[in-house]
């Protein structure tokens, strides 16, 4: 089922999220539910607040804009590992239309979480996918991209949103 988008300033982006259990029948039809959302919103990340839901999941799918789809689903993640080197990229945003921020973060990251089963997982993540995987984490810490830039810039892209949504 496609879930409605939340959309900046919905306090539910600026919750931190709890833990939830891989066991749980409702985060599966909650992730399931972001899958089809994410691709109806022609997105690569959605995290649960962004469908209205105080939880730890985001899914992403890099690629299959590319036509190889491969989506993902994590539980509980968290950065065990990150580099020292960083890059600047621009950031689109599914409850942030029609602006992309410059966000810098560390260019490869080491993710932990659960997958759909419970069971840990580990991996790296490089590129476009270490900056989908922070994204979509800040959302479940109650962060949002506007959170990321200096405070001397940020009204300027509040004020670009405000004239992007007239």
């Amino acid at each position: 089922m496609i879930r409605p988008l939340r959309f900046w300033p919905d306090p539910v982006l600026q919750t931190p999220c709890p833990p939830v259990d891989p066991a749980d029948p409702a985060i599966a039809e909650l992730a399931a539910d972001m899958i089809e959302t994410l691709y109806h919103a022609q997105g690569r990340g959605l995290a649960a607040p962004q469908v209205g839901v105080a939880a730890r999941v985001f899914v992403t799918d890099v690629t299959w804009k590319d036509g190889t789809p491969a989506p993902r689903i994590f539980l509980n993640p968290r950065i065990v590992d990150h580099a020292t080197t960083l890059a600047t990229n621009d950031e689109a945003c599914l409850s942030i239309p029609g602006i992309a921020i410059p966000v810098t973060r560390p260019d490869e990251i080491e993710l932990e979480w659960q997958d759909p089963g419970g069971a840990l997982r580990r991996d790296r993540f490089t590129g476009m996918s270490a900056v989908i995987m922070q994204h979509e984490l800040d959302h479940l810490d109650g962060v949002v991209t506007f959170d990321r830039v200096e405070a001397a810039d940020r009204d300027a892209y509040l004020r670009a949103y405000d004239e992007a949504q007239v």
